[in-house]
Protein backbone atom coordinates (compact mmCIF):
# COMPACT_ATOMS: atom_id res chain seq x y z
CA UNK A 1 0.00 0.00 0.00
CA UNK A 2 1.58 3.30 -0.72
CA UNK A 3 1.01 5.54 2.47
CA UNK A 4 1.82 9.25 2.77
CA UNK A 5 2.67 10.31 6.92
CA UNK A 6 2.95 13.32 7.50
CA UNK A 7 4.82 14.60 10.60
CA UNK A 8 3.70 18.35 11.94
CA UNK A 9 6.08 20.48 14.34
CA UNK A 10 5.14 18.88 18.29
CA UNK A 11 7.98 17.40 20.37
CA UNK A 12 5.58 13.77 20.07
CA UNK A 13 7.68 13.75 16.40
CA UNK A 14 10.08 11.90 18.34
CA UNK A 15 8.01 8.98 18.37
CA UNK A 16 6.74 9.23 15.52
CA UNK A 17 9.83 6.94 13.28
CA UNK A 18 8.35 4.10 15.61
CA UNK A 19 5.03 4.39 13.13
CA UNK A 20 7.17 4.72 9.86
CA UNK A 21 8.75 1.50 11.07
CA UNK A 22 6.10 -0.39 11.79
CA UNK A 23 4.50 0.39 8.71
CA UNK A 24 7.60 -0.39 6.27
CA UNK A 25 7.85 -3.98 8.38
CA UNK A 26 4.51 -4.32 7.08
CA UNK A 27 5.53 -4.11 3.65
CA UNK A 28 4.03 -0.62 2.93
CA UNK A 29 5.77 2.38 0.85
CA UNK A 30 5.65 5.14 3.06
CA UNK A 31 6.46 8.45 1.95
CA UNK A 32 7.23 11.22 5.38
CA UNK A 33 5.86 15.20 4.62
CA UNK A 34 7.19 17.00 7.29
CA UNK A 35 6.45 20.74 8.27
CA UNK A 36 9.51 22.91 8.37
CA UNK A 37 8.94 22.97 11.98
CA UNK A 38 9.02 19.10 11.97
CA UNK A 39 12.31 18.86 10.75
CA UNK A 40 13.65 20.71 14.49
CA UNK A 41 12.63 17.57 15.98
CA UNK A 42 13.38 15.12 13.49
CA UNK A 43 16.05 16.15 11.27
CA UNK A 44 15.44 15.25 7.17
CA UNK A 45 18.22 11.96 7.01
CA UNK A 46 16.41 10.49 9.85
CA UNK A 47 12.86 10.32 7.81
CA UNK A 48 14.94 9.61 4.21
CA UNK A 49 16.99 7.13 5.67
CA UNK A 50 13.94 4.96 7.28
CA UNK A 51 11.64 5.38 4.65
CA UNK A 52 14.15 5.15 1.54
CA UNK A 53 12.45 7.84 -0.06
CA UNK A 54 13.05 11.69 -0.79
CA UNK A 55 11.86 14.19 2.03
CA UNK A 56 10.23 17.45 1.06
CA UNK A 57 8.37 20.31 2.88
CA UNK A 58 8.00 22.52 0.45
CA UNK A 59 5.59 22.75 -3.16
CA UNK A 60 8.39 24.45 -4.66
CA UNK A 61 10.48 21.63 -4.08
CA UNK A 62 9.94 18.69 -6.81
CA UNK A 63 7.76 21.40 -8.95
CA UNK A 64 8.48 20.02 -12.26
CA UNK A 65 6.41 16.54 -11.19
CA UNK A 66 3.42 18.74 -8.97
CA UNK A 67 4.09 16.97 -6.16
CA UNK A 68 1.43 18.01 -3.90
CA UNK A 69 -1.27 17.00 -6.71
CA UNK A 70 0.92 13.70 -7.92
CA UNK A 71 1.37 12.75 -4.11
CA UNK A 72 -2.24 12.66 -2.61
CA UNK A 73 -3.67 10.71 -6.07
CA UNK A 74 -0.68 8.13 -5.67
CA UNK A 75 -1.75 7.80 -1.80
CA UNK A 76 -4.07 4.82 -0.38
CA UNK A 77 -4.13 6.27 3.31
CA UNK A 78 -2.33 9.24 4.60
CA UNK A 79 -1.42 9.64 8.12
CA UNK A 80 -0.56 12.38 10.03
CA UNK A 81 1.18 12.37 13.36
CA UNK A 82 1.45 14.19 15.28
CA UNK A 83 -1.36 16.44 14.54
CA UNK A 84 -0.42 19.76 16.47
CA UNK A 85 -3.34 22.34 16.65
CA UNK A 86 -1.73 24.38 14.43
CA UNK A 87 -2.46 21.44 11.60
CA UNK A 88 -5.41 20.90 12.91
CA UNK A 89 -6.59 24.36 12.10
CA UNK A 90 -4.93 24.84 9.00
CA UNK A 91 -6.67 21.69 7.73
CA UNK A 92 -9.98 22.56 8.92
CA UNK A 93 -9.83 25.98 7.02
CA UNK A 94 -8.43 24.34 3.95
CA UNK A 95 -4.61 26.47 4.08
CA UNK A 96 -2.90 25.23 2.20
CA UNK A 97 0.75 26.45 2.75
CA UNK A 98 3.05 24.37 2.77
CA UNK A 99 3.56 20.65 0.84
CA UNK A 100 1.54 18.81 3.86
CA UNK A 101 -1.39 21.03 4.04
CA UNK A 102 -1.75 20.94 0.33
CA UNK A 103 -1.37 17.62 -0.27
CA UNK A 104 -3.88 17.23 2.35
CA UNK A 105 -6.30 18.83 -0.26
CA UNK A 106 -5.99 16.65 -3.21
CA UNK A 107 -5.76 13.49 -1.39
CA UNK A 108 -9.15 11.03 -2.00
CA UNK A 109 -7.72 8.03 0.01
CA UNK A 110 -8.81 7.59 3.87
CA UNK A 111 -7.39 10.33 6.03
CA UNK A 112 -5.81 9.50 9.94
CA UNK A 113 -5.02 12.21 12.42
CA UNK A 114 -3.37 11.51 15.55
CA UNK A 115 -3.25 14.64 17.90
CA UNK A 116 -0.80 15.79 20.43
CA UNK A 117 -0.69 19.20 22.09
CA UNK A 118 -1.16 20.32 25.36
CA UNK A 119 -4.43 19.79 27.65
CA UNK A 120 -5.20 23.43 27.57
CA UNK A 121 -4.90 23.88 23.53
CA UNK A 122 -7.29 20.75 23.03
CA UNK A 123 -9.84 21.24 25.14
CA UNK A 124 -9.69 24.95 23.80
CA UNK A 125 -13.00 25.82 21.87
CA UNK A 126 -11.53 26.06 18.54
CA UNK A 127 -9.59 22.98 18.67
CA UNK A 128 -12.48 20.90 19.64
CA UNK A 129 -14.50 22.99 16.61
CA UNK A 130 -11.64 22.29 14.13
CA UNK A 131 -11.84 18.24 15.32
CA UNK A 132 -15.89 18.37 15.06
CA UNK A 133 -15.46 19.80 10.99
CA UNK A 134 -12.58 17.45 10.08
CA UNK A 135 -14.68 14.23 11.59
CA UNK A 136 -18.04 15.55 9.44
CA UNK A 137 -15.78 15.80 6.33
CA UNK A 138 -15.08 12.17 7.12
CA UNK A 139 -11.34 12.38 8.69
CA UNK A 140 -10.64 9.74 11.40
CA UNK A 141 -9.36 11.69 14.23
CA UNK A 142 -8.19 9.67 16.60
CA UNK A 143 -8.74 10.95 20.33
CA UNK A 144 -5.71 12.02 22.40
CA UNK A 145 -4.14 10.13 25.27
CA UNK A 146 -4.56 10.86 28.49
CA UNK A 147 -0.86 10.86 30.45
CA UNK A 148 2.09 12.97 30.81
CA UNK A 149 2.96 15.64 28.08
CA UNK A 150 5.99 18.03 27.81
CA UNK A 151 7.98 19.07 31.31
CA UNK A 152 5.57 18.41 34.09
CA UNK A 153 2.67 18.69 32.53
CA UNK A 154 -0.67 15.78 32.23
CA UNK A 155 -3.63 15.41 30.95
CA UNK A 156 -5.40 14.82 27.56
CA UNK A 157 -3.23 16.08 24.74
CA UNK A 158 -0.75 13.07 24.58
CA UNK A 159 0.00 10.98 21.06
CA UNK A 160 -1.57 7.89 21.48
CA UNK A 161 1.28 5.32 21.28
CA UNK A 162 2.56 4.70 17.83
CA UNK A 163 0.80 0.61 17.81
CA UNK A 164 -2.48 2.57 18.34
CA UNK A 165 -1.89 4.79 15.65
CA UNK A 166 -0.91 2.10 12.92
CA UNK A 167 -3.62 -0.24 14.35
CA UNK A 168 -5.99 2.59 13.24
CA UNK A 169 -4.76 3.95 10.15
CA UNK A 170 -4.70 0.51 8.51
CA UNK A 171 -8.16 -0.41 9.58
CA UNK A 172 -9.45 2.94 8.18
CA UNK A 173 -7.44 1.95 4.99
CA UNK A 174 -8.96 -1.47 4.89
CA UNK A 175 -12.28 0.11 4.01
CA UNK A 176 -15.80 0.34 5.73
CA UNK A 177 -16.82 1.89 9.05
CA UNK A 178 -15.75 -1.10 11.11
CA UNK A 179 -13.08 -0.31 13.21
CA UNK A 180 -12.43 3.28 11.35
CA UNK A 181 -10.89 4.93 14.87
CA UNK A 182 -14.98 6.86 15.42
CA UNK A 183 -17.50 4.96 15.12
CA UNK A 184 -17.84 4.23 18.89
CA UNK A 185 -17.36 7.80 19.07
CA UNK A 186 -19.13 9.89 22.13
CA UNK A 187 -20.04 6.54 24.21
CA UNK A 188 -18.87 5.92 27.74
CA UNK A 189 -17.76 2.60 27.79
CA UNK A 190 -16.74 0.15 31.32
CA UNK A 191 -15.21 -3.18 30.91
CA UNK A 192 -14.64 -5.36 33.43
CA UNK A 193 -11.44 -7.66 32.96
CA UNK A 194 -9.08 -10.48 34.67
CA UNK A 195 -10.50 -12.87 37.70
CA UNK A 196 -11.79 -12.29 41.04
CA UNK A 197 -9.91 -13.79 43.97
CA UNK A 198 -11.85 -14.57 47.34
CA UNK A 199 -9.08 -14.68 49.85
CA UNK A 200 -9.22 -18.13 52.58
CA UNK A 201 -6.14 -16.92 54.64
CA UNK A 202 -2.91 -14.66 54.35
CA UNK A 203 -1.70 -16.98 52.09
CA UNK A 204 -4.54 -18.83 49.61
CA UNK A 205 -7.31 -17.41 47.52
CA UNK A 206 -10.24 -18.80 45.44
CA UNK A 207 -9.87 -17.91 41.73
CA UNK A 208 -9.64 -18.40 38.06
CA UNK A 209 -7.23 -18.59 35.42
CA UNK A 210 -8.27 -15.79 33.79
CA UNK A 211 -5.71 -13.26 32.83
CA UNK A 212 -7.77 -10.32 31.41
CA UNK A 213 -6.14 -10.35 28.09
CA UNK A 214 -9.50 -10.50 26.47
CA UNK A 215 -10.85 -7.62 28.70
CA UNK A 216 -7.53 -5.77 27.92
CA UNK A 217 -8.24 -6.53 24.48
CA UNK A 218 -11.74 -4.75 24.52
CA UNK A 219 -10.66 -1.53 26.24
CA UNK A 220 -7.89 -0.86 23.60
CA UNK A 221 -9.96 -1.73 20.50
CA UNK A 222 -12.95 0.52 21.91
CA UNK A 223 -10.28 3.50 22.59
CA UNK A 224 -9.04 2.93 19.21
CA UNK A 225 -12.70 3.48 17.99
CA UNK A 226 -13.15 6.54 19.68
CA UNK A 227 -15.08 5.55 22.66
CA UNK A 228 -14.42 6.83 26.32
CA UNK A 229 -13.30 3.65 28.02
CA UNK A 230 -13.23 2.88 31.91
CA UNK A 231 -11.47 -0.60 32.54
CA UNK A 232 -12.10 -2.21 35.97
CA UNK A 233 -9.39 -5.15 36.38
CA UNK A 234 -9.48 -7.87 38.53
CA UNK A 235 -6.33 -9.10 39.47
CA UNK A 236 -4.43 -8.14 36.11
CA UNK A 237 -0.76 -9.05 35.63
CA UNK A 238 0.94 -5.34 34.72
CA UNK A 239 2.38 -6.85 31.77
CA UNK A 240 -1.14 -7.19 30.33
CA UNK A 241 -2.05 -3.63 31.47
CA UNK A 242 0.70 -2.44 29.28
CA UNK A 243 -1.45 -2.61 26.46
CA UNK A 244 -3.77 -0.64 27.35
CA UNK A 245 -3.97 2.89 26.17
CA UNK A 246 -3.03 5.60 28.05
CA UNK A 247 -6.36 7.21 27.57
CA UNK A 248 -8.17 4.55 29.11
CA UNK A 249 -9.13 4.96 33.24
CA UNK A 250 -7.95 1.93 35.00
CA UNK A 251 -9.61 0.67 38.35
CA UNK A 252 -8.25 -2.50 40.11
CA UNK A 253 -10.55 -4.44 42.15
CA UNK A 254 -9.61 -8.00 43.80
CA UNK A 255 -12.51 -9.39 45.07
CA UNK A 256 -16.18 -10.02 43.94
CA UNK A 257 -17.37 -7.72 45.94
CA UNK A 258 -15.04 -5.02 44.76
CA UNK A 259 -15.84 -5.60 41.09
CA UNK A 260 -19.53 -5.53 41.72
CA UNK A 261 -18.83 -2.31 43.78
CA UNK A 262 -16.55 -0.34 40.89
CA UNK A 263 -18.83 -2.14 37.77
CA UNK A 264 -22.05 -0.55 39.82
CA UNK A 265 -20.64 2.35 39.96
CA UNK A 266 -19.17 2.94 36.66
CA UNK A 267 -22.20 1.48 34.84
CA UNK A 268 -24.49 4.46 36.14
CA UNK A 269 -22.82 7.05 33.47
CA UNK A 270 -21.97 4.51 30.83
CA UNK A 271 -23.73 4.03 27.13
CA UNK A 272 -22.27 0.37 27.17
CA UNK A 273 -21.46 -2.32 29.82
CA UNK A 274 -19.16 -5.32 29.28
CA UNK A 275 -18.63 -7.75 32.03
CA UNK A 276 -15.44 -9.53 30.48
CA UNK A 277 -14.63 -10.51 33.88
CA UNK A 278 -14.37 -14.29 35.06
CA UNK A 279 -16.08 -13.96 38.23
CA UNK A 280 -15.54 -16.17 41.53
CA UNK A 281 -18.84 -18.03 42.02
CA UNK A 282 -18.35 -18.55 45.30
CA UNK A 283 -16.19 -17.11 48.58
CA UNK A 284 -15.16 -18.55 51.81
CA UNK A 285 -18.16 -18.34 54.51
CA UNK A 286 -15.67 -16.63 56.76
CA UNK A 287 -11.83 -15.35 55.92
CA UNK A 288 -8.69 -16.86 58.45
CA UNK A 289 -6.61 -13.82 59.95
CA UNK A 290 -3.71 -16.64 59.90
CA UNK A 291 -2.56 -19.13 57.61
CA UNK A 292 -4.65 -22.34 57.76
CA UNK A 293 -2.53 -25.34 59.12
CA UNK A 294 -3.16 -29.10 58.46
CA UNK A 295 -3.74 -31.10 61.79
CA UNK A 296 -0.74 -33.42 63.43
CA UNK A 297 -2.30 -36.12 61.79
CA UNK A 298 -2.90 -34.60 58.18
CA UNK A 299 -6.73 -33.74 58.49
CA UNK A 300 -7.69 -30.19 57.18
CA UNK A 301 -10.92 -28.32 58.67
CA UNK A 302 -13.61 -28.51 56.14
CA UNK A 303 -14.81 -25.33 54.06
CA UNK A 304 -17.61 -23.26 54.07
CA UNK A 305 -18.46 -21.62 50.87
CA UNK A 306 -21.28 -19.18 50.19
CA UNK A 307 -22.59 -17.89 46.99
CA UNK A 308 -21.09 -14.88 45.31
CA UNK A 309 -23.83 -12.01 43.72
CA UNK A 310 -24.20 -12.61 40.26
CA UNK A 311 -22.74 -9.19 38.91
CA UNK A 312 -23.89 -9.72 35.10
CA UNK A 313 -27.88 -10.16 36.10
CA UNK A 314 -27.63 -7.43 38.71
CA UNK A 315 -26.07 -4.91 35.87
CA UNK A 316 -29.29 -6.18 33.70
CA UNK A 317 -31.89 -5.93 36.49
CA UNK A 318 -30.59 -1.96 37.22
CA UNK A 319 -30.10 -0.82 33.68
CA UNK A 320 -30.29 2.35 32.28
CA UNK A 321 -32.77 3.60 29.30
CA UNK A 322 -31.12 2.71 25.92
CA UNK A 323 -27.77 1.14 28.38
CA UNK A 324 -26.19 -1.66 26.15
CA UNK A 325 -24.81 -5.04 28.39
CA UNK A 326 -22.92 -7.24 27.34
CA UNK A 327 -21.78 -10.23 28.95
CA UNK A 328 -18.87 -13.15 28.85
CA UNK A 329 -19.69 -16.49 29.43
CA UNK A 330 -16.62 -19.03 29.59
CA UNK A 331 -17.98 -22.71 28.36
CA UNK A 332 -16.97 -26.43 28.47
CA UNK A 333 -19.44 -28.85 27.30
CA UNK A 334 -20.18 -31.76 29.20
CA UNK A 335 -22.70 -34.90 29.82
CA UNK A 336 -25.61 -32.46 30.05
CA UNK A 337 -24.90 -30.18 26.90
CA UNK A 338 -22.58 -28.28 24.77
CA UNK A 339 -20.86 -25.20 24.79
CA UNK A 340 -23.85 -23.74 23.27
CA UNK A 341 -26.67 -25.23 24.59
CA UNK A 342 -25.27 -24.12 28.21
CA UNK A 343 -24.39 -20.39 26.63
CA UNK A 344 -28.18 -20.78 25.28
CA UNK A 345 -29.62 -21.35 28.76
CA UNK A 346 -27.34 -18.52 30.25
CA UNK A 347 -28.20 -15.84 27.55
CA UNK A 348 -32.11 -16.42 28.76
CA UNK A 349 -31.00 -16.50 32.46
CA UNK A 350 -28.84 -13.17 32.21
CA UNK A 351 -30.76 -11.47 30.23
CA UNK A 352 -27.61 -9.09 28.60
CA UNK A 353 -28.48 -8.06 25.15
CA UNK A 354 -25.25 -9.45 23.99
CA UNK A 355 -23.61 -12.76 25.23
CA UNK A 356 -20.47 -13.41 24.18
CA UNK A 357 -20.14 -17.69 24.72
CA UNK A 358 -16.41 -18.87 24.15
CA UNK A 359 -15.39 -22.30 24.89
CA UNK A 360 -12.44 -23.03 27.38
CA UNK A 361 -9.70 -25.71 27.43
CA UNK A 362 -6.69 -26.47 26.33
CA UNK A 363 -4.80 -23.86 23.97
CA UNK A 364 -8.22 -22.02 23.85
CA UNK A 365 -9.59 -19.51 25.87
CA UNK A 366 -7.73 -18.14 28.44
CA UNK A 367 -4.27 -16.96 28.53
CA UNK A 368 -2.01 -15.64 25.71
CA UNK A 369 -4.35 -18.23 23.36
CA UNK A 370 -6.34 -17.78 20.53
CA UNK A 371 -10.62 -17.14 21.62
CA UNK A 372 -13.50 -17.64 20.33
CA UNK A 373 -16.96 -16.56 20.63
CA UNK A 374 -20.61 -17.29 19.61
CA UNK A 375 -22.86 -13.85 20.30
CA UNK A 376 -26.65 -14.45 21.73
CA UNK A 377 -29.06 -12.24 22.61
CA UNK A 378 -31.59 -12.54 25.60
CA UNK A 379 -33.69 -15.08 23.70
CA UNK A 380 -30.65 -17.13 23.38
CA UNK A 381 -30.51 -16.86 19.55
CA UNK A 382 -27.24 -16.92 17.50
CA UNK A 383 -26.04 -13.81 15.97
CA UNK A 384 -23.02 -14.94 14.76
CA UNK A 385 -19.26 -16.09 15.36
CA UNK A 386 -15.51 -14.98 15.44
CA UNK A 387 -12.24 -15.82 16.43
CA UNK A 388 -8.86 -15.15 16.21
CA UNK A 389 -6.53 -13.38 18.73
CA UNK A 390 -7.92 -11.80 21.49
CA UNK A 391 -7.97 -8.03 19.42
CA UNK A 392 -9.90 -10.15 16.16
CA UNK A 393 -12.42 -11.24 18.96
CA UNK A 394 -12.87 -7.74 20.48
CA UNK A 395 -13.45 -6.63 17.06
CA UNK A 396 -16.60 -8.88 16.47
CA UNK A 397 -17.49 -7.64 19.75
CA UNK A 398 -17.62 -4.14 19.40
CA UNK A 399 -19.18 -5.28 15.93
CA UNK A 400 -21.64 -6.42 16.88
CA UNK A 401 -22.50 -3.96 19.82
CA UNK A 402 -22.81 -0.85 16.83
CA UNK A 403 -25.13 -2.60 14.75
CA UNK A 404 -27.30 -3.07 17.79
CA UNK A 405 -26.72 0.79 18.50
CA UNK A 406 -27.63 1.66 14.85
CA UNK A 407 -30.61 -0.72 15.10
CA UNK A 408 -32.37 1.04 17.78
CA UNK A 409 -34.20 4.36 17.21
CA UNK A 410 -31.91 5.57 14.06
CA UNK A 411 -29.29 7.17 16.64
CA UNK A 412 -26.40 5.99 17.11
CA UNK A 413 -25.58 7.19 20.39
CA UNK A 414 -28.57 6.08 23.58
CA UNK A 415 -29.63 8.21 26.10
CA UNK A 416 -28.25 6.71 29.29
CA UNK A 417 -28.58 8.75 32.74
CA UNK A 418 -26.61 11.45 31.70
CA UNK A 419 -26.67 13.55 28.32
CA UNK A 420 -24.31 12.07 25.85
CA UNK A 421 -20.19 12.84 26.20
CA UNK A 422 -20.42 14.39 22.27
CA UNK A 423 -17.07 15.27 21.53
CA UNK A 424 -14.84 13.85 24.01
CA UNK A 425 -11.66 15.64 25.78
CA UNK A 426 -9.38 12.53 25.82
Amino acid sequence: MRILLGVSGGIAAYKVPSVLRSLREDGHAVRVIPTRAALDFVGRATWEALSGEPVTTSVFEGAESVDHVRLGREAELMVVAPATADLLARAAAGIADDLLTATLLTVTCPVVLAPAMHTEMWLHPATQRNVETLRERGVHVIDPAVGRLTGADSGPGRMPEPHEIVDVALAAAAGGDDHDGSDLHGLRVVISAGGTREPLDPVRFLGNRSSGRQGVALAAKAAARGAQVHLVAANVDSSVLAAVPGNVQITSVETTAELQDAMLEASAASHVVVMAAAVADFRPARTRTEKTKKHADGSVESLELVQNPDILAGLVAGRREGQIIVGFAAETGDADGSVLDHGRAKARRKGADLLAVNAVGADVGFGDVPNEVHLLDASGSDLGAGGGSKDDVAHVVWDAVVRLLNSRSGSETPTVGTPAAGRLSG
